[in-house]
Protein backbone atom coordinates (compact mmCIF):
# COMPACT_ATOMS: atom_id res chain seq x y z
CA UNK A 1 0.00 0.00 0.00
CA UNK A 2 1.17 3.50 -0.93
CA UNK A 3 1.53 5.99 1.79
CA UNK A 4 -1.11 8.76 2.12
CA UNK A 5 -0.05 12.33 1.04
CA UNK A 6 1.03 14.53 3.80
CA UNK A 7 -0.82 17.74 4.81
CA UNK A 8 1.97 19.89 3.32
CA UNK A 9 1.53 18.27 -0.05
CA UNK A 10 -2.22 18.81 0.08
CA UNK A 11 -1.78 22.48 0.96
CA UNK A 12 0.61 23.02 -1.96
CA UNK A 13 -1.89 21.47 -4.39
CA UNK A 14 -4.71 23.68 -3.18
CA UNK A 15 -2.53 26.80 -3.55
CA UNK A 16 -1.61 25.84 -7.10
CA UNK A 17 -5.24 25.36 -7.99
CA UNK A 18 -6.07 28.80 -6.58
CA UNK A 19 -3.29 30.45 -8.58
CA UNK A 20 -4.41 28.68 -11.72
CA UNK A 21 -8.00 29.80 -11.14
CA UNK A 22 -6.90 33.36 -10.59
CA UNK A 23 -4.87 33.34 -13.81
CA UNK A 24 -7.81 31.90 -15.73
CA UNK A 25 -10.11 34.56 -14.24
CA UNK A 26 -7.70 37.32 -15.19
CA UNK A 27 -7.41 35.98 -18.73
CA UNK A 28 -11.20 35.83 -19.03
CA UNK A 29 -11.53 39.34 -17.64
CA UNK A 30 -9.00 40.66 -20.17
CA UNK A 31 -10.85 38.91 -22.97
CA UNK A 32 -14.20 40.38 -21.83
CA UNK A 33 -12.79 43.90 -21.40
CA UNK A 34 -11.05 43.73 -24.78
CA UNK A 35 -14.28 42.59 -26.44
CA UNK A 36 -16.25 45.41 -24.84
CA UNK A 37 -13.57 47.92 -25.90
CA UNK A 38 -13.53 46.62 -29.47
CA UNK A 39 -17.32 46.75 -29.60
CA UNK A 40 -17.44 50.35 -28.32
CA UNK A 41 -14.67 51.36 -30.72
CA UNK A 42 -16.51 49.78 -33.64
CA UNK A 43 -19.72 51.54 -32.65
CA UNK A 44 -17.90 54.86 -32.44
CA UNK A 45 -16.25 54.30 -35.81
CA UNK A 46 -19.59 53.26 -37.29
CA UNK A 47 -21.28 56.39 -35.90
CA UNK A 48 -18.48 58.58 -37.20
CA UNK A 49 -18.64 56.93 -40.62
CA UNK A 50 -22.44 57.22 -40.69
CA UNK A 51 -22.30 60.91 -39.73
CA UNK A 52 -19.64 61.55 -42.35
CA UNK A 53 -21.73 59.85 -45.03
CA UNK A 54 -24.86 61.73 -43.94
CA UNK A 55 -23.19 65.14 -44.42
CA UNK A 56 -23.55 66.24 -48.06
CA UNK A 57 -20.42 66.87 -50.10
CA UNK A 58 -20.39 70.40 -51.48
CA UNK A 59 -18.05 72.53 -53.54
CA UNK A 60 -17.41 76.07 -52.40
CA UNK A 61 -16.20 79.21 -54.16
CA UNK A 62 -15.13 82.56 -52.83
CA UNK A 63 -16.87 85.69 -54.16
CA UNK A 64 -14.89 87.69 -56.70
CA UNK A 65 -14.70 91.49 -56.82
CA UNK A 66 -12.85 91.79 -60.15
CA UNK A 67 -15.50 90.77 -62.68
CA UNK A 68 -17.27 93.55 -64.58
CA UNK A 69 -17.72 96.00 -61.71
CA UNK A 70 -15.97 99.04 -63.21
CA UNK A 71 -18.33 99.26 -66.17
CA UNK A 72 -21.85 98.29 -67.11
CA UNK A 73 -22.58 96.17 -70.17
CA UNK A 74 -26.18 95.98 -71.34
CA UNK A 75 -28.02 94.90 -74.49
CA UNK A 76 -30.17 97.42 -76.34
CA UNK A 77 -32.27 97.96 -79.43
CA UNK A 78 -31.66 100.73 -81.96
CA UNK A 79 -34.63 102.72 -83.20
CA UNK A 80 -35.01 105.67 -85.55
CA UNK A 81 -35.03 109.01 -83.75
CA UNK A 82 -38.05 110.01 -85.84
CA UNK A 83 -40.33 107.30 -87.19
CA UNK A 84 -43.68 107.93 -88.87
CA UNK A 85 -46.12 105.17 -89.86
CA UNK A 86 -48.24 106.69 -92.66
CA UNK A 87 -51.90 105.66 -92.88
CA UNK A 88 -54.50 106.64 -95.45
CA UNK A 89 -56.96 109.40 -94.60
CA UNK A 90 -59.27 108.58 -97.52
CA UNK A 91 -60.86 105.34 -98.68
CA UNK A 92 -60.23 104.07 -102.18
CA UNK A 93 -57.72 102.15 -104.26
CA UNK A 94 -53.97 102.63 -104.68
CA UNK A 95 -53.46 104.24 -108.06
CA UNK A 96 -49.66 104.22 -107.97
CA UNK A 97 -46.73 104.22 -105.52
CA UNK A 98 -43.42 105.97 -106.12
CA UNK A 99 -41.08 104.97 -103.25
CA UNK A 100 -40.02 101.47 -102.27
CA UNK A 101 -38.18 100.33 -99.13
CA UNK A 102 -34.75 101.87 -98.75
CA UNK A 103 -35.61 104.90 -100.87
CA UNK A 104 -34.36 108.24 -99.46
CA UNK A 105 -37.18 110.79 -99.52
CA UNK A 106 -37.56 114.50 -98.83
CA UNK A 107 -40.28 116.19 -96.82
CA UNK A 108 -43.40 116.54 -99.00
CA UNK A 109 -42.20 114.05 -101.61
CA UNK A 110 -45.02 112.03 -103.22
CA UNK A 111 -45.08 108.40 -102.04
CA UNK A 112 -48.36 107.17 -103.53
CA UNK A 113 -51.66 108.28 -105.08
CA UNK A 114 -55.10 106.99 -104.12
CA UNK A 115 -58.18 106.88 -106.31
CA UNK A 116 -61.21 107.83 -104.22
CA UNK A 117 -64.36 107.95 -106.43
CA UNK A 118 -66.68 108.03 -103.44
CA UNK A 119 -64.91 111.07 -102.08
CA UNK A 120 -65.00 112.76 -105.46
CA UNK A 121 -68.76 112.26 -105.67
CA UNK A 122 -69.25 113.55 -102.13
CA UNK A 123 -67.27 116.66 -103.02
CA UNK A 124 -69.38 117.30 -106.14
CA UNK A 125 -72.54 116.81 -104.11
CA UNK A 126 -71.27 119.21 -101.44
CA UNK A 127 -70.45 121.81 -104.09
CA UNK A 128 -74.01 121.50 -105.46
CA UNK A 129 -75.44 121.93 -101.96
CA UNK A 130 -73.23 124.99 -101.50
CA UNK A 131 -74.46 126.52 -104.77
CA UNK A 132 -78.08 125.93 -103.70
CA UNK A 133 -77.43 127.50 -100.31
CA UNK A 134 -75.75 130.50 -101.91
CA UNK A 135 -78.72 131.00 -104.26
CA UNK A 136 -81.17 130.77 -101.37
CA UNK A 137 -79.07 133.24 -99.43
CA UNK A 138 -79.03 135.71 -102.35
CA UNK A 139 -82.80 135.53 -102.72
CA UNK A 140 -83.32 135.93 -98.98
CA UNK A 141 -81.01 138.93 -99.00
CA UNK A 142 -82.92 140.69 -101.82
CA UNK A 143 -86.24 139.91 -100.13
CA UNK A 144 -85.04 141.23 -96.78
CA UNK A 145 -83.82 144.45 -98.37
CA UNK A 146 -87.19 145.00 -100.06
CA UNK A 147 -89.14 144.39 -96.87
CA UNK A 148 -86.84 146.72 -94.97
CA UNK A 149 -87.63 149.47 -97.50
CA UNK A 150 -91.35 148.82 -97.12
CA UNK A 151 -91.02 148.84 -93.38
CA UNK A 152 -89.58 152.34 -93.45
CA UNK A 153 -92.81 153.59 -95.09
CA UNK A 154 -94.94 151.56 -92.65
CA UNK A 155 -96.47 149.71 -95.62
CA UNK A 156 -95.87 146.37 -93.88
CA UNK A 157 -95.81 145.31 -90.29
CA UNK A 158 -92.48 145.35 -88.44
CA UNK A 159 -93.06 141.69 -87.51
CA UNK A 160 -92.99 140.73 -91.18
CA UNK A 161 -89.73 142.66 -91.72
CA UNK A 162 -88.13 140.85 -88.77
CA UNK A 163 -89.23 137.48 -90.19
CA UNK A 164 -87.55 138.25 -93.52
CA UNK A 165 -84.38 139.35 -91.77
CA UNK A 166 -84.43 136.15 -89.69
CA UNK A 167 -84.86 134.04 -92.82
CA UNK A 168 -81.83 135.79 -94.30
CA UNK A 169 -79.78 134.84 -91.22
CA UNK A 170 -80.82 131.20 -91.59
CA UNK A 171 -79.85 131.19 -95.25
CA UNK A 172 -76.46 132.72 -94.45
CA UNK A 173 -75.85 130.01 -91.80
CA UNK A 174 -76.82 127.30 -94.29
CA UNK A 175 -74.34 128.74 -96.76
CA UNK A 176 -71.55 128.69 -94.18
CA UNK A 177 -72.36 125.08 -93.25
CA UNK A 178 -72.33 124.02 -96.89
CA UNK A 179 -69.06 125.85 -97.41
CA UNK A 180 -67.53 124.03 -94.41
CA UNK A 181 -68.54 120.67 -95.88
CA UNK A 182 -66.92 121.57 -99.18
CA UNK A 183 -63.75 122.76 -97.45
CA UNK A 184 -63.50 119.54 -95.40
CA UNK A 185 -63.90 117.33 -98.46
CA UNK A 186 -61.38 119.41 -100.41
CA UNK A 187 -58.87 118.95 -97.59
CA UNK A 188 -59.56 115.21 -97.60
CA UNK A 189 -59.08 115.16 -101.36
CA UNK A 190 -55.56 116.44 -100.84
CA UNK A 191 -54.85 113.26 -98.84
CA UNK A 192 -55.26 111.26 -102.02
CA UNK A 193 -51.61 112.23 -102.44
CA UNK A 194 -49.58 110.40 -99.78
CA UNK A 195 -46.41 112.39 -99.02
CA UNK A 196 -43.38 112.06 -96.76
CA UNK A 197 -43.65 114.04 -93.49
CA UNK A 198 -39.89 114.68 -93.20
CA UNK A 199 -36.55 113.80 -94.76
CA UNK A 200 -35.70 110.17 -94.21
CA UNK A 201 -35.78 106.66 -95.65
CA UNK A 202 -38.76 104.47 -96.47
CA UNK A 203 -38.25 101.53 -94.12
CA UNK A 204 -41.54 99.75 -94.88
CA UNK A 205 -44.08 99.58 -97.73
CA UNK A 206 -47.21 97.53 -97.06
CA UNK A 207 -49.36 98.32 -100.09
CA UNK A 208 -49.43 97.88 -103.86
CA UNK A 209 -51.28 99.10 -106.92
CA UNK A 210 -54.99 98.26 -106.77
CA UNK A 211 -55.02 97.58 -103.03
CA UNK A 212 -58.23 98.53 -101.24
CA UNK A 213 -57.65 101.30 -98.72
CA UNK A 214 -59.87 101.97 -95.70
CA UNK A 215 -59.63 105.40 -94.17
CA UNK A 216 -58.34 105.70 -90.58
CA UNK A 217 -57.47 101.99 -90.40
CA UNK A 218 -54.68 102.63 -87.91
CA UNK A 219 -55.24 99.21 -86.37
CA UNK A 220 -53.76 97.58 -89.50
CA UNK A 221 -50.48 97.98 -91.31
CA UNK A 222 -49.35 101.43 -92.33
CA UNK A 223 -49.05 102.13 -96.06
CA UNK A 224 -45.47 103.33 -95.55
CA UNK A 225 -43.06 103.86 -92.69
CA UNK A 226 -40.62 106.73 -93.03
CA UNK A 227 -37.69 106.90 -90.62
CA UNK A 228 -35.05 109.54 -90.03
CA UNK A 229 -31.89 107.46 -89.48
CA UNK A 230 -29.35 110.27 -89.28
CA UNK A 231 -29.81 110.04 -85.54
CA UNK A 232 -30.92 106.94 -83.66
CA UNK A 233 -32.34 106.15 -80.25
CA UNK A 234 -30.98 103.25 -78.20
CA UNK A 235 -33.09 102.00 -75.31
CA UNK A 236 -31.42 100.18 -72.40
CA UNK A 237 -32.72 98.80 -69.10
CA UNK A 238 -30.39 99.83 -66.26
CA UNK A 239 -30.56 97.79 -63.01
CA UNK A 240 -31.77 99.84 -60.07
CA UNK A 241 -28.49 99.73 -58.18
CA UNK A 242 -26.59 101.26 -61.13
CA UNK A 243 -29.05 104.07 -61.87
CA UNK A 244 -27.25 106.69 -59.70
CA UNK A 245 -23.99 105.96 -61.57
CA UNK A 246 -25.53 106.37 -65.04
CA UNK A 247 -26.17 110.08 -65.32
CA UNK A 248 -27.59 112.17 -68.15
CA UNK A 249 -24.92 112.83 -70.83
CA UNK A 250 -22.91 109.78 -69.74
CA UNK A 251 -20.88 108.38 -72.63
CA UNK A 252 -21.89 105.00 -74.03
CA UNK A 253 -19.83 102.68 -76.23
CA UNK A 254 -21.94 100.77 -78.76
CA UNK A 255 -21.10 97.66 -80.77
CA UNK A 256 -23.23 95.85 -83.32
CA UNK A 257 -22.77 92.32 -84.71
CA UNK A 258 -22.52 93.44 -88.35
CA UNK A 259 -19.52 95.68 -87.57
CA UNK A 260 -17.65 93.76 -84.83
CA UNK A 261 -14.46 95.85 -85.06
CA UNK A 262 -16.13 99.25 -84.91
CA UNK A 263 -17.11 101.11 -81.75
CA UNK A 264 -19.81 103.78 -81.97
CA UNK A 265 -20.48 106.41 -79.35
CA UNK A 266 -23.65 107.77 -77.82
CA UNK A 267 -24.88 109.88 -74.94
CA UNK A 268 -27.52 109.13 -72.34
CA UNK A 269 -30.27 111.59 -73.29
CA UNK A 270 -33.20 110.72 -71.03
CA UNK A 271 -34.25 108.51 -68.13
CA UNK A 272 -37.73 107.32 -67.22
CA UNK A 273 -36.89 108.06 -63.56
CA UNK A 274 -39.00 105.08 -62.56
CA UNK A 275 -38.25 101.45 -61.74
CA UNK A 276 -40.11 98.70 -63.53
CA UNK A 277 -41.45 96.47 -60.75
CA UNK A 278 -41.30 93.36 -62.94
CA UNK A 279 -37.62 93.67 -63.95
CA UNK A 280 -36.18 96.01 -61.31
CA UNK A 281 -34.68 98.22 -64.02
CA UNK A 282 -34.98 101.82 -65.17
CA UNK A 283 -35.53 102.60 -68.85
CA UNK A 284 -32.95 104.98 -70.30
CA UNK A 285 -32.56 106.42 -73.78
CA UNK A 286 -29.24 106.89 -75.58
CA UNK A 287 -28.93 109.11 -78.64
CA UNK A 288 -26.52 107.89 -81.32
CA UNK A 289 -25.12 109.85 -84.24
CA UNK A 290 -25.64 107.85 -87.44
CA UNK A 291 -24.60 110.35 -90.09
CA UNK A 292 -22.47 107.59 -91.66
CA UNK A 293 -25.55 105.40 -92.11
CA UNK A 294 -23.80 102.28 -90.76
CA UNK A 295 -26.37 101.60 -88.06
CA UNK A 296 -29.84 100.34 -88.84
CA UNK A 297 -33.05 100.97 -86.88
CA UNK A 298 -34.36 97.87 -85.18
CA UNK A 299 -30.88 96.33 -84.86
CA UNK A 300 -29.56 94.68 -81.70
CA UNK A 301 -26.59 96.36 -80.01
CA UNK A 302 -24.32 95.82 -77.03
CA UNK A 303 -23.47 98.80 -74.85
CA UNK A 304 -20.72 99.58 -72.38
CA UNK A 305 -20.89 102.41 -69.85
CA UNK A 306 -17.73 103.21 -67.90
CA UNK A 307 -18.17 104.18 -64.26
CA UNK A 308 -16.09 106.99 -62.75
CA UNK A 309 -15.06 104.52 -60.03
CA UNK A 310 -15.45 100.81 -59.53
CA UNK A 311 -18.65 99.84 -57.76
CA UNK A 312 -18.43 97.50 -54.78
CA UNK A 313 -20.14 94.36 -55.96
CA UNK A 314 -19.21 90.69 -55.64
CA UNK A 315 -19.85 87.96 -58.20
CA UNK A 316 -20.87 84.38 -57.49
CA UNK A 317 -22.27 81.55 -59.65
CA UNK A 318 -25.96 81.94 -60.33
CA UNK A 319 -26.48 78.33 -59.23
CA UNK A 320 -25.55 79.34 -55.67
CA UNK A 321 -28.79 81.31 -55.22
CA UNK A 322 -31.58 79.88 -53.07
CA UNK A 323 -35.16 81.11 -53.59
CA UNK A 324 -37.57 80.23 -50.80
CA UNK A 325 -40.20 81.78 -48.56
CA UNK A 326 -37.50 83.78 -46.76
CA UNK A 327 -36.40 85.50 -49.96
CA UNK A 328 -33.14 85.34 -51.86
CA UNK A 329 -30.29 83.67 -49.96
CA UNK A 330 -26.99 81.84 -50.43
CA UNK A 331 -25.48 79.03 -48.35
CA UNK A 332 -21.99 79.58 -46.93
CA UNK A 333 -19.71 77.31 -44.90
CA UNK A 334 -18.22 78.43 -41.56
CA UNK A 335 -14.94 77.37 -39.91
CA UNK A 336 -16.63 74.31 -38.37
CA UNK A 337 -17.80 72.99 -41.77
CA UNK A 338 -21.39 73.86 -41.05
CA UNK A 339 -23.80 75.65 -43.38
CA UNK A 340 -24.81 79.26 -42.73
CA UNK A 341 -27.57 80.77 -44.88
CA UNK A 342 -27.29 84.51 -45.66
CA UNK A 343 -29.76 86.88 -47.30
CA UNK A 344 -28.31 88.74 -50.30
CA UNK A 345 -29.29 91.46 -52.76
CA UNK A 346 -28.68 91.01 -56.49
CA UNK A 347 -27.16 93.95 -58.36
CA UNK A 348 -27.23 92.39 -61.81
CA UNK A 349 -27.82 89.00 -63.39
CA UNK A 350 -25.08 88.23 -65.92
CA UNK A 351 -26.29 84.76 -66.81
CA UNK A 352 -23.84 82.20 -65.40
CA UNK A 353 -22.83 84.58 -62.62
CA UNK A 354 -24.68 87.23 -60.64
CA UNK A 355 -23.45 90.40 -58.99
CA UNK A 356 -24.26 90.74 -55.30
CA UNK A 357 -24.47 94.23 -53.81
CA UNK A 358 -25.17 93.29 -50.18
CA UNK A 359 -25.05 90.27 -47.88
CA UNK A 360 -21.63 88.75 -48.69
CA UNK A 361 -17.95 89.44 -48.07
CA UNK A 362 -14.78 88.35 -49.84
CA UNK A 363 -13.99 85.92 -47.00
CA UNK A 364 -17.20 83.93 -47.32
CA UNK A 365 -17.09 80.41 -48.69
CA UNK A 366 -20.20 80.07 -50.85
CA UNK A 367 -21.67 76.67 -51.69
CA UNK A 368 -21.74 76.53 -55.48
CA UNK A 369 -24.80 74.25 -55.77
CA UNK A 370 -26.55 73.99 -52.39
CA UNK A 371 -28.49 70.73 -51.83
CA UNK A 372 -32.24 70.89 -51.37
CA UNK A 373 -33.42 71.51 -47.84
CA UNK A 374 -30.08 72.72 -46.51
CA UNK A 375 -30.42 74.80 -43.34
CA UNK A 376 -28.19 76.80 -41.05
CA UNK A 377 -26.17 74.47 -38.82
CA UNK A 378 -26.20 71.45 -41.15
CA UNK A 379 -22.76 69.77 -41.41
CA UNK A 380 -21.20 69.57 -44.87
CA UNK A 381 -18.10 68.07 -46.46
CA UNK A 382 -16.25 70.76 -48.40
CA UNK A 383 -14.48 70.49 -51.74
CA UNK A 384 -13.11 73.86 -52.84
CA UNK A 385 -13.40 75.04 -56.45
CA UNK A 386 -11.11 77.80 -57.67
CA UNK A 387 -12.25 80.80 -59.69
CA UNK A 388 -10.16 79.56 -62.61
CA UNK A 389 -12.05 76.27 -62.61
CA UNK A 390 -15.31 78.16 -62.23
CA UNK A 391 -14.60 80.26 -65.34
CA UNK A 392 -14.02 77.08 -67.34
CA UNK A 393 -17.51 75.84 -66.58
Amino acid sequence: MSPEPSSATRSTGRRGLAIFGTVVALVLAVIVVNGIWDRNSSAARLKESTDAQAAPTVSVVTPSDGLNNSHLGLPGRLEAYYRAPIYARVSGFVKAWYADIGTPVKAGQLLAEIEAPDLDQQLEQAKGALASAQAAEALAKVTAQRWQALGVTNAVAKQSVDEKLGDLGVKEANTKAAQAVVDRLQVLSEFKRVTAPFDGIVTARNTDVGALINADSSAGLALFVVSDVKKLRLTIAVPQIYVPAVKINSKVEIRVPEHPRRVYSGLVEASSRAVDAASGTTRMQVVVDNSSGDLMPGAFANTRIEFPQALKVLTIPSGALIFDEKGLRVATVDANSKAVLKSVTIARDLGQVVEISAGLSLDDRVIESPPDGIATGDPVRVVKVSQAELKKR
